[in-house]
């Protein structure tokens, strides 16, 4: 078995991964074709990821002109402990003030011990919900190897 098989998380892994905290990096293409990377909070959902964001921010005009986009969601401190999952896909943005609004709630909702940021509910029809949905999926679990490395 090749170290690759050996720290892929599982489908089931996957899943649970996505459901705990933890911030993503989405990376979108620039004018330039250079990468352009931003944390984001997240949703992960029906198989997609969902985010919000400002429809006027540089990462959704980027989106409008180049749908390819990449994210990464990673846990560890140090080596032995990384966790994560790479997502390749096609990001659609929806446009829709009560989707958003409600995404907006739903992603806050799992945030501990917090809820949605005052205001963004309300800043709902200036917003937009980017949904990627994976195309290539990679992952990784460092702690699989028992400190073999």
């Amino acid at each position: 078995m090749s170290r690759r098989d050996e720290i892929r998380l599982t489908s089931d892994e996957q899943a649970a991964f996505l459901r705990e905290f933890h911030k993503a990096a989405l990376a979108t293409l620039d004018k330039d074709g250079f990468p352009h990377v931003v944390a984001m909070g997240f949703l992960a959902r029906d198989g997609a990821i969902y985010m919000t964001s400002y429809a006027r921010a540089q990462k959704v005009v980027n989106i409008r002109r180049h749908p390819k986009v990449g994210v990464m969601i990673e846990t560890g401190r140090d080596y032995a402990a990384f966790r994560g999952v790479m997502i390749r896909g096609h990001c659609e943005i929806i446009e829709d003030p009560t989707l958003v609004a409600t995404t907006i709630r739903d992603i806050a909702a799992r945030q501990p011990g917090r809820g949605a940021p005052s205001g963004a509910s309300a800043s709902a029809p200036k917003r937009v919900v980017l949904k990627i949905v994976p195309e290539k999926v990679a992952s990784w679990d460092h702690t699989k190897l028992g400190g073999r490395y």
